[in-house]
Parts: structure tokens; C-alpha cells; sequence
């Protein structure tokens, strides 16, 4: 049942055509998508992208019923437009749905998020960019998925599917307009390669290919700021680290088994990978006079399941991992240790990850969006609601802090007291923005606030979405 507005909505696995007859054998490796999806339908890709996810697994995570956060959601209420007076005194009355931007032109497949554009990348080709909900611009690409978005100052880098990385800038001349400036590997930097035998890598069965060429679908996009470092990963079981000033590629690590999902660069000096092959693992980066050298540290994480996502917040060393089973793994870490637990609130993958403050977001294939807060007092995770009302599954999030830009809004928020803006693209060719408070009340206090108090989250994962797992990983 859907409801219009954003609010509740209690979705039957019976009659749900997205979770219908969905066998092992038709589950993408990176998530569930629906039976129209390009990748599925049209891909010649030989290697197997098959998940573990069955029928049986859509019982983890809140049951639609009593005690369920969909249910007991407080987003039920409908939200003031953009141009609503910030209400200090009534939270509630100032989370949720925002609005939603409709453009019936492809899935969409990734997002990323500058001051108050937002950029959108889907499956027809285009990238769009918004302002205010409204189309603010856009430009074409050659290629037709668009799998990642990632801005690093006035550049805009697109990962796509047939393996490319394309570099844009917004014209001096005419504001609003980009144009294309490259492409990543470089035209002379494969001519180059291609001369030196040195430079191939087997990529296939007496097949070789150039090591700074991707061979299949770019998965994700990750930056590395103060080193100027653009970290890519591709379905081919590799990542590749870029040097932004020049467009060199320094290095290319078949790092995976199987086609690697997410990287992201981290803490400590540490970019972490998750792959189909149900592993994360943990990358040391060296510096080597202009170039880099990244060995493996340590496996976080080895399961049947595909790693679906990943997302790091470097500011409290915490690595958070999304599956094709609906769990959320994550690992905090101290004195050169992982100490972690499992976040339980989806029926079904998780396609993506977002971290606000001390918030996580997680999307699904579910369609439903779980926002945890994570008490940095003692390190527990509460699911502070769920967000609802893409009618397909949730594959991208992008966040963006709302500013104190209201009228009679202090200049500064303190910290536990910030507000976000979040983005959220759907298969369902859509995007949905929300405002979500770190202050929100979680489902249960909610409920019942005398017992808040007793509602940490438990030691037990089997209590629910917001039930976690404590567990020390080894060194």
C-alpha cells in the first residue's frame, strides 16, 4: 500500500513486485533490481553476479507488525516546503519528506550533493543538476549508465558502466553549462601503455587488457581530498588510484574475487573495498616518492552474502558495510583493532550507505530508508525512524547539512543538534529529499517514553531493528 505523502507504508512480500519470484538466480551481486533493469536484461557480462539473498532472508530485520519501526514510524507526518521558518520548539513538525523530483527518463543510479545542487546520474544518459527541486542544468554522456558521482571543487567526476571515469567542469562563460575536459584513463596515457608489456594484466582467459584501462563497469568513486586522490572500483575485481592534477593513473590492485562493489578512502591511511565476493577487506596506502603502494592489511569481514555498499566516517575510525542478506555490519577502531556489531532493520540488500553527523542511512532494495543514530557515549545504535515511500528499491543517498539559512536561526548549531538534507534515488525513477534531525526521538521512546531509558540498543541481534551485535575482529 503506498502512501502519497511519504508516510507510512506496510508493504506486502506477497504482492510486492519487486520482491516476487526473486530467486537466487535473478538477484544482482550488487543488490536487487527490478526485471526492466539494463543490467540484468542487456549486460554480455561472462563472470557470475549472483547473490546468496532468497526468500528466506526477507525475514530479518523488523517484521510489518507490531513492534515493526514501519509501522511505529514518526515521518508520517508531511513536512513544511523549503520555504518554511525553522521551529526550534517542535521537531517533529520539521522531519520528513521534503519533496520529490520526477523526471521519467531512467533509474536512477547515483547522487551526489554540492551546497544546493544536486547532481543525478541514471541509466538514460544524462546527468541532471537541481537547485531547489526545480532543473538547474545538465549535460550528456556518450555512455548510457551512470553508476557513481563524485565532486572534487569545480570538477565533476562520473563513473559509468562501459568502464570509463568522465571529468566535467561548469563553463566560466555560461553558468549552469558543463562541459567534458577529460576522460579517465587519458587517450595518451593508453597509447603509452599500450607499447610496454609491462602495463597489461590478464583480464580474462588469454585476454589481456591495460592495467589502467577498467574492464567492466565502474561501481563506485571514493576521494582522498588532502592528497588528491580519486579512488575507483570496478566489476572487473579492481581498484585504481588516480592522481587528480594530471589524470595519471599511480596504481591498479586486483583486489577482489569477484566484482568489487564499493571503495572508500578512509582513516589512518586506510581505503577500504566491498566486493560480490562477500569479503571487506582493509588497504594500507604507502606514499613512494609521486606514487602510491597499497597492501592488504586485514579481511574485515568473509561471508556467502555480497557486500553492497560501504561507508566510513574517518572522524570516529568507523567502517559501516551494507549486504545482500539486509544486515548492516560496522567496526569501530581502537589501539589498531576493529571492535563491530550488526544493525538489523531491512527484509532485504542493502544498496547503499550515507553517513550525517552521527547519523547512518541506510537504503534497500526494500524500499524503505533506516535511519540509526549512533550515542557516541557509549557507542550503541538506535533506529531513530524509517523513511518511506519509493515505490522501488532505494539505490543511492546523498546528504548535505542544512544551514542556519531560516529566519531567526542561530549562526551556529551545536553538535547533536544538526540538520540534514537528504537525498534519495530510487529504481522507481525518482528522487525523494528529506530533513532529518541527529535530535529526532527514536520509534521506541516514541512509544513509550517512560521505558526509553531500558530501550538501548540490546546485546541480543534478534530484537529488531534496532538490535546490534558486539563483536572483537582479530587483527
Amino acid at each position: 500500500m503506498r502512501n502519497e505523502t511519504g508516510g507510512t507504508m506496510v508493504v506486502d512480500l506477497q504482492t510486492d513486485p519487486y520482491n516476487n519470484n526473486h530467486s537466487r538466480h535473478n538477484l544482482s551481486r550488487d543488490g536487487i533490481f527490478p526485471p526492466d533493469d539494463p543490467i540484468i536484461v542487456n549486460s554480455n557480462v561472462t563472470h557470475q553476479r549472483f547473490s546468496s539473498v532468497s526468500a528466506s532472508t526477507m525475514s530479518s530485520g523488523p517484521a510489518s507488525g507490531e513492534g515493526s519501526p514501519c509501522v511505529m514510524s514518526p515521518w508520517a507526518r508531511v513536512s513544511p516546503p523549503w520555504s518554511a521558518d525553522f521551529n526550534e520548539d517542535n521537531v517533529l513538525e520539521t522531519n520528513g519528506l521534503i519533496g520529490s523530483i520526477v523526471r521519467k527518463e531512467g533509474h536512477i543510479y547515483s547522487l551526489a550533493a554540492s551546497g544546493d545542487l544536486l547532481y543525478t546520474g541514471s541509466d538514460s544518459k544524462n546527468i541532471r543538476v537541481w537547485k531547489n527541486l526545480k532543473e538547474h542544468a545538465g549535460f550528456k554522456s556518450s555512455s548510457g549508465l551512470i553508476k557513481a558521482i563524485v565532486i572534487f571543487g569545480d570538477r565533476i567526476f562520473t563513473g559509468h558502466q562501459d568502464g570509463k571515469i568522465r571529468i566535467w567542469k561548469v563553463s566560466k562563460r555560461k553558468p549552469g553549462k558543463h562541459k567534458r575536459v577529460g576522460t579517465l584513463p587519458t587517450f595518451k596515457s593508453m597509447v603509452k601503455s599500450s607499447v610496454n608489456p609491462k602495463h597489461f594484466m590478464e583480464v580474462r582467459r588469454n585476454r589481456n587488457s591495460v592495467k589502467t584501462k577498467h574492464n567492466d563497469a565502474v561501481s563506485s568513486l571514493s576521494l582522498d581530498v588532502e592528497l588528491g586522490l580519486l579512488y575507483s572500483s570496478s566489476w572487473d575485481t579492481t581498484i585504481k588510484v588516480w592522481r587528480i592534477s594530471d589524470s595519471k593513473c599511480l596504481e591498479s590492485i586486483h583486489a577482489h574475487d569477484d566484482a568489487i562493489n564499493s571503495v572508500m578512502s578512509g582513516f589512518d591511511d586506510l581505503v577500504f573495498t566491498g566486493s560480490a565476493d562477500g569479503t571487506v577487506k582493509v588497504w594500507k596506502r604507502e606514499l613512494q616518492g609521486k606514487g602510491t603502494k597499497h597492501t592488504l592489511a586485514q579481511v574485515l569481514l568473509k561471508q556467502e552474502n555480497a557486500v553492497t555498499a560501504l561507508a566510513v566516517k574517518s572522524k570516529s575510525s568507523i567502517v559501516y558495510c551494507g549486504s545482500s542478506d539486509g544486515l548492516v555490519n560496522y567496526w569501530e577502531r581502537s589501539k589498531r583493532s576493529f571492535t563491530g556489531g550488526i544493525l538489523k532493520g531491512h527484509k532485504s540488500a542493502v544498496l547503499c550507505l550515507a553517513i550525517a553527523g552521527n547519523l547512518l542511512l541506510s537504503g534497500s532494495a526494500d524500499k524503505n530508508i533506516c535511519v540509526w543514530r549512533r550515542d557516541p557515549s557509549d557507542k550503541s545504535h538506535q533506529c531513530l525512524s524509517v523513511l518511506t515511500g519509493h515505490m522501488g528499491p532505494v539505490k543511492c543517498l546523498a546528504v548535505e547539512e542544512e544551514r542556519a539559512c531560516h529566519k531567526g536561526a542561530k549562526a551556529s548549531v551545536a553538535e547533536g543538534d544538526r540538520k540534514w538534507i537528504v537525498y534519495s534515488g530510487s529504481l522507481d525513477k525518482s528522487v525523494k529529499v528529506w530533513r532529518v534531525s541527529e535530535r529526532m526521538a527514536t520509534w521506541r521512546e516514541m512509544d513509550e517514553p517512560a521505558a526509553s531509558s531500558e530501550r538501548k540498543s540490546s546485546s541480543s541481534p534478534h530484537e529488531g531493528s534496532g538490535a546490534w551485535s558486539s563483536r572483537n575482529v582479530e587483527k
